[in-house]
């Protein structure tokens, strides 16, 4: 499938009332580039593997925009319509050059996008590596995780990602039944099999998160009868919490929001067996105690706290 991407030259101030006046004549889903560092607001709603900024911000600033070509797609229209919303703009704030470039790009030019940053890389003696690549360490001996970023999930290079998988393979024995909320790749139940698991499910509210899963399965040798993968939300919907089962989980592990672990806390309690451990992560050090109030609320003895620069993993236990 090929798109048009038409761009934006404009200045960082100018970014967010340019996509909402751009939204009037159909650009929607913006893709920015600049150097602006994350806001402790971005950081909370974005813990994917997003590459550091290491140049001093500019004030420049990139709008993509992503236009599928079609028999309808009149681009000099379209094309006029945005010289004219930023003309209208421009009369009233600064929006900086303000020039449009067209190009065109394909689904698969995204996707080959992520080579460039994600790369081999250690987390103890897990060796996480992507499809692309050998491996650099000839005489490794430990666990191997081979996987794919895509489009829409994370590789386990981001800080919340490792502090989970170090807490998996801390408290992972033969034979254990996981449950991973919000799976997204698949590599949190991955790894738990890798080091011995016996089995495992997942949850995700993204569709996209099912073959992705698939995928990093096959990669890995993994069985569709040892790792199963349902679509929908484990917090409402009573139909996913039965077919995740209950007091069934010797792990649940939840890489996800605090707000989110909030609520989900005293419903996934049902899933883990008497002696279950909780892993949670994707909590930034000042939203540490919303979830360990939910967790002592919900009946689970905190076990340990541990932390990866900003970032915060909470393990409890379900008492006996």
């Amino acid at each position: 499938m090929k798109w048009k991407k038409i761009t934006i030259k404009t200045i960082t101030d100018a970014e967010d009332i340019l996509i909402c006046n751009l939204e009037d004549v159909g650009l929607e889903g913006a893709q920015i580039e600049d150097k602006l560092p994350l806001t402790p607001l971005e950081k909370e709603q974005m813990f994917v593997d997003i590459p550091p900024v290491s140049e001093e911000d500019d004030g420049i600033a990139y709008l993509n925009f992503f236009v599928e070509e079609s028999d309808d797609l009149d681009m000099e229209s379209l094309l006029a319509d945005v010289r004219t919303v930023l003309e209208e703009t421009a009369q009233y704030t600064e929006i900086g050059e303000g020039s449009i470039t067209v190009s065109e790009t394909e689904d698969l030019d995204w996707i080959n996008n992520w080579k460039k940053y994600f790369h081999q890389f250690m987390i103890d003696d897990l060796l996480i590596i992507p499809s692309w690549e050998e491996s650099e360490y000839p005489d490794h001996t430990g666990k191997v995780l081979h996987i794919d970023p895509g489009t829409a999930f994370g590789t386990g290079s981001h800080e919340t990602t490792k502090l989970c998988i170090r807490q998996i393979v801390k408290n992972i024995k033969p034979g254990m039944e996981i449950l991973d909320v919000g799976c997204g790749s698949g590599i949190l139940a991955i790894v738990a099999l890798l080091y011995g698991a016996g089995h495992a499910k997942g949850t995700d509210l993204d569709p996209c998160a099912l073959d992705a899963t698939l995928e990093n399965m096959e990669k890995n040798g993994i069985r569709k009868e040892d790792f199963e993968v349902i679509i929908g939300n484990i917090i409402s919907d009573k139909e996913v919490q039965d077919w995740a089962g209950y007091e069934k989980y010797d792990i649940v592990a939840a890489n996800i929001l605090h707000n989110v672990l909030e609520i989900l806390t005293p419903v996934i309690v049902n899933q883990l067996k008497p002696g279950g451990i909780y892993i949670t992560s994707g909590i930034l050090e000042e939203k540490t105690d919303i979830v360990t109030n939910a967790v002592k609320a919900a009946g689970l003895e905190i076990v340990e706290i541990t932390q990866d620069g900003e970032w915060v993993s909470v393990t409890a236990r379900k008492p006996e």
